[in-house]
């Protein structure tokens, strides 16, 4: 499955108790469907270190907050946004909002996409 929302995107916040902010993406974490949000509104979460050898004054950590991806969704113009993913002409792949048709974000070229098509089709015969 395609991802719509990639490190550096300013995203809109649907669910929780930052619903209705808008940060920006440091950090994907693609095993757990999670993404890392930091913005202004936006705070992180305080977590206790114990005392140990490297840190033998334990003390408190801020870390930065993070969301599941069901919860946010690409900003344009700081309103959430659906993306759906366009070919150009000269094979680049583009990030574009469904309403209004606002380019997101430039994929750069896509090379080989049919050839590996192909390839997964016979392999499978």
């Amino acid at each position: 499955m395609p991802r719509h929302i990639r490190k550096g995107d300013e995203v809109f916040i649907r669910s929780g108790d930052f619903r209705g902010e808008v940060g920006t993406v440091v950090r994907i974490l693609t095993k757990q469907d999670r993404v890392i949000v930091k913005g202004p509104g936006i705070e992180g979460i305080t977590k206790n270190l114990k005392p140990t050898r490297l840190t033998p004054q334990g003390g408190q950590v801020t870390v930065d907050r993070s969301f599941h991806l069901s919860n946010v969704s690409p900003a344009v113009e700081g309103r959430p946004a659906r993306v759906r993913f366009e070919a150009k002409s000269d094979g680049s792949k583009v990030r574009v909002a469904v309403r209004g048709g606002k380019v997101v974000k430039e994929l750069g070229v896509v090379r080989g996409a049919k050839a590996k098509s192909r390839k997964a089709k016979t392999a499978k015969k």
